[in-house]
């Protein structure tokens, strides 16, 4: 079965940057839309950043333009490029994966913005 594993997070000042990886096993990463979500203390989980099998990408307007999905199928990874951050980006951020509907989901990672 599929597997997602997160990593990459971690403690950062406001205005500073983080990578988080996204490693899958199993099934056919290379067919999935990717995509992270994320969930601050008390709060809903949101969909922040997906990219598409061929490369197509979307994000929620509250990151956009700071932070970058990309993926690399040769290495069954997805990747969430974070810029310029934000005491309001700390939160819990989640790997998902599947076709059509996001069926498999990493067990999340922290990631704290704080001076």
């Amino acid at each position: 079965q599929v597997q997602l594993v997160e990593s990459g997070g971690g403690l950062v000042q406001p205005g500073g940057s983080l990578r988080l990886s996204c490693a899958a096993s199993g099934g056919h990463f290379s067919s999935y839309v990717m995509g992270w979500y994320r969930q601050p203390p008390g709060k809903q989980r949101e969909l922040i950043a997906a990219i598409t099998s061929g490369g197509n990408t979307d994000y929620t307007d509250s990151v956009k333009g700071r932070f970058a999905i990309s993926r690399d199928n040769a290495k069954n990874t997805v990747y969430l490029h974070m810029n310029k951050l934000k005491p309001e980006d700390t939160a819990v951020y989640y790997c998902t994966g599947g076709i059509g509907v996001y069926d498999y989901w990493g067990q999340g990672t922290q990631v704290t913005v704080s001076s």
